[in-house]
C-alpha cells in the first residue's frame, strides 16, 4: 500500500512539478487573469499533492479537507490582489499550506478525543481494530508535533506530498544535504518517540 502511495505521488510530482517554467508561468499568468480554465487546472494538478502534505500534519481528515481548500481560497485572494501576488504556483501553495497548518494548531483547542473514520467500518474492520489504527494514527501525529518545525516540513514533503529531495531543498531553501539531514534526524527521533510509547 505505502508503495502505491509512494509511486502514485511520484507520478503526480513528475506531471505537475517538472513543468516546463515557461507553461507555468503562462498558466500563472493566465490564473492572474481569473481565467477560469486555468484556476481549475491548478487546482486539479495541485489539490491532492497539498492534501497529502497537509495530512501528513493533521489528524483530523475533515478538518484535512477544510484546511486544503483554504489553502486555494487563499491563492485565489491573493491572484485578486496587486501586491503579493505568486510569483510561483507550486511554492506558493507549499508554503501557504504550511501557514494554514501552523494557524490550524495555534487556534485550535487540545481535546482528548479520537476521531474513528467511518469508511474504517465500511472496510468490515472490527471496532477494536478500527479504534487501534485511531490510536496509532494519534500516537504518530503527536509524535511528529514533537519534531522541529523544519522536520516536520520535510516529513510533511518528501512522505506527504511525494516530493524527491531536490524538490523540497527549493521550497524550504536549504540544501539537499540538510534536507537529507533533517529527514535522517526527523525518522532517527520518530522511531525513538514511537518506541518509548510501547
Amino acid at each position: 500500500m505505502t508503495t502505491i502511495v509512494a509511486e502514485t505521488a511520484q507520478k503526480e510530482h513528475a506531471r505537475y512539478f517538472m513543468r516546463d517554467e515557461r507553461d507555468e508561468k503562462a498558466l500563472l499568468g493566465q490564473a492572474r487573469a481569473l481565467d477560469q480554465d486555468a484556476l481549475a487546472e491548478i487546482h486539479d494538478a495541485y489539490y491532492p499533492a497539498i492534501y497529502r502534505y497537509i495530512s501528513f500534519r493533521v489528524d483530523d481528515l475533515h478538518t484535512v479537507q477544510d484546511l486544503t481548500s483554504e489553502v486555494f481560497t487563499r491563492f485565489i485572494a491573493a491572484l485578486r490582489k496587486r501586491l503579493g501576488q505568486p510569483r510561483s504556483i507550486g511554492p506558493w501553495l507549499y508554503g501557504t499550506a504550511s501557514r494554514v497548518v501552523k494557524e490550524h494548531y495555534r487556534g485550535r483547542n487540545h481535546w482528548d478525543l479520537v476521531a474513528i473514520d467511518e469508511s474504517m467500518a465500511a472496510e468490515q474492520m472490527g471496532l477494536a481494530e478500527s479504534v487501534d489504527q485511531a490510536w496509532a494514527r494519534r500516537e504518530l501525529h503527536e509524535a511528529i508535533q514533537g519534531l522541529t518545525e523544519d522536520q516536520q516540513t520535510v516529513l510533511a514533503l518528501r512522505f506527504g506530498g511525494g516530493l524527491p529531495i531536490k524538490e523540497v531543498a527549493r521550497l524550504i531553501k536549504k540544501s539537499e544535504g540538510a534536507v537529507k539531514m533533517l529527514q535522517a534526524r526527523a525518522i532517527s527521533a520518530l522511531a525513538s518517540r514511537m518506541v518509548e510509547r510501547k
